[in-house]
């Protein structure tokens, strides 16, 4: 007997059939939006970084186009301040010696270096010529004294013999003519006898002053001209030492603290740490037009012979502070063609301030008008700073020494 298999029959609900697939269509979908969402969230994250990396760049492109400058604060001028200026040491007294007779030089007796006084002998010049020339002359005034002398018996003769008639008054008067012509011809004679004389003094040539020779330009035998059918040769140097003299052009705005009497000091690299005692002694009292300063005259006692005349030297003047002035760096100050200006920091921006300066010390300058001690000036500004410029301060710079 043959059992067949019973078939089952799988009952299905009507609207049921596709379920399975519906389901995996929505996962599908699910897994799309999804996807999609990422995917906008990855492209939105990405645009806004952009867009905040390009809004920090910008930020910082502004920020760094802002020029960073570094300011300090004037400071007041103090109570007593130094000025110090150059100068050169010079002779008080220094003269060329030339001789007034020429001849041959017989001998010197000072060299250079010599230390001389006053009317000490420095050379002997030999002129035989002048000798000679002195010895006619005595000889003529001679004559001329021996021919006034009776020309003088004559004339006081004829003058009695006019009395008794025996001469004429012409006689008389000839006679009165050639004693007063013979007077004058002796007077002639001793005038040329003095000169001569004088000129045969010259024959020794004598130290017009205290000092020192510097130069020595003849020797024994050299042939001496004075001057007669060429120029005149010097034979010495002679300088004075124990006093120098020191002239210095002083600035205009410190013309009027330079008083006679005051007592500067001198300074000379040779010496370092030596202090020279000197007097100011005069000024030209006028300023000079071209360089705007007032030439004075300091004197230097130099008893010891320490300074030599010539030497480079500093004077040191002490001069009296001003009130309610203050002093900048000399690399703050701009020069524009509307005049001096200097860079002040003011609500974040740069200023362009005129000012009025006084004594310039070299690194700073004095300022008269036109800053206070609150004000943030700029040091070492750029040329091109013009003045509504933003800038950042840096840092408070350093402080300006007085």
């Amino acid at each position: 007997m043959t059992h067949e298999t019973p078939e089952v029959l799988i009952l299905r609900q009507p609207g049921n059939s596709d379920t399975p697939v519906k389901r995996r269509s929505k996962a599908v979908v699910l897994v799309a939006a999804c996807a999609i969402v990422l995917l906008g969230a990855g492209i939105y994250a990405g645009i806004r970084d952009r867009v905040d990396a390009e809004t920090a760049l910008a930020t910082e492109t502004l920020e760094t186009a802002v020029p960073i400058v570094n300011v300090i604060h004037p400071l007041g001028s103090p109570p007593d301040q130094e000025l110090l200026l150059p100068g050169q040491t010079v002779a008080f007294s220094d003269a060329p010696i030339y001789a007034r007779t020429s001849g041959y030089l017989k001998r010197w007796t000072a060299d250079m270096g010599a230390h001389v006084k006053q009317g000490e002998l420095l050379a002997q010049i030999e002129a035989p010529e002048l000798d000679q020339q002195l010895r006619q002359a005595r000889a003529d005034l001679a004559t001329a004294q021996a021919n006034a002398k009776l020309a003088g018996i004559t004339a006081q003769r004829t003058e009695s013999l006019l009395k008794s008639q025996s001469v004429s008054t012409q006689e008389r008067d000839n006679a009165a003519s050639a004693y007063i012509a013979d007077q004058s011809i002796v007077v002639s004679r001793q005038a040329d006898v003095e000169r001569l004389e004088q000129l045969q003094s010259y024959e020794s040539v004598y130290a017009p002053f205290d000092g020192v020779i510097t130069v020595r330009n003849t020797d024994v035998g050299h042939l001496i001209n004075a001057g007669a059918g060429g120029p005149a040769s010097e034979l010495f140097h002679l300088t004075a030492i124990k006093v120098l003299r020191i002239y210095v052009a002083v600035p205009e705005t410190d013309s009027p603290a330079m008083q006679v009497g005051a007592n500067p000091t001198v300074t000379l690299d040779e010496y370092p740490g030596q202090i020279f005692r000197g007097t100011l002694v005069r000024t030209d009292n006028a300023i000079n037009p071209t360089s705007r300063t007032l030439r004075v005259e300091v004197d230097v006692d130099n008893a010891d012979g320490k300074l030599l005349p010539g030497s480079y030297v500093f004077v040191h003047f002490k001069l009296p502070g001003r009130e309610r002035s203050l002093t900048v760096p000399s690399n703050a100050l701009l020069f524009r063609s509307e005049g001096l200006r200097v860079g002040v920091v003011r609500d974040g921006t740069a200023e362009l301030v005129p000012i009025t300066i006084g004594r310039d010390y070299g690194d700073k300058v004095e300022v008269l008008s036109g800053l206070s001690p609150s004000d943030q000036v700029i040091i070492n500004p750029s040329d091109s700073l013009i003045g509504g410029t933003a800038v950042k301060v840096a840092s408070s710079g350093p402080a300006a020494k007085p």
